[in-house]
């Protein structure tokens, strides 16, 4: 029952999180400082992976390389932030997972452990039990001898 809920929570957290991605794609847009943040961001990524685009294929990599335009390179950024949004919203949620898993083999494993020791005790006590039984039988076969003698 515990695991339809929690994979229930797991699919809600991350339906949430895709409006709130579009939240923050549309602040990013519209806040001048932010905004010029990005388009920073963007231009740099942009240069980054073109010159590993372009080591990757074997082209001459000291060409000057062309700046998005700022329209283009704040879709980049924003696309980019709403896609690291998404994935940081699901690793949280796996970590959390992971976390809840990790407490429940734990407590699992604090029950077999206390079991075993019922187990144990048991053990001792029927092993006592024995011994006692055992004794007072040695005893009854004495007097039935000395009666019989």
């Amino acid at each position: 029952m515990v695991l339809p809920l929690m994979k229930l929570g797991t699919l809600l957290v991350k339906t949430v999180s895709k409006p709130l991605a579009s939240q923050l794609k549309h602040q990013a847009k519209v806040h001048p400082q932010f905004r010029q943040f990005i388009i920073n961001f963007a231009q740099r990524n942009h240069r980054i992976t073109t010159q590993i685009q372009r080591r990757i294929y074997g082209h001459a990599t000291d060409v000057e390389i062309r700046p998005l335009d700022e329209e283009k390179a704040v879709q980049a950024a924003v696309d980019l932030i709403g896609e690291l949004f998404i994935f940081a919203v699901g690793g949280g949620v796996v970590v959390f997972e992971v976390q809840r898993s990790s407490r429940s083999e734990t407590r699992k494993e604090e029950a077999r452990k206390q079991e075993l020791e019922e187990l144990r005790i048991k053990d001792e006590e029927m092993e006592k039990k024995m011994a006692d039984l055992q004794s007072r039988l040695a005893e009854v076969e004495q007097l039935a001898k000395v009666c019989s003698s």
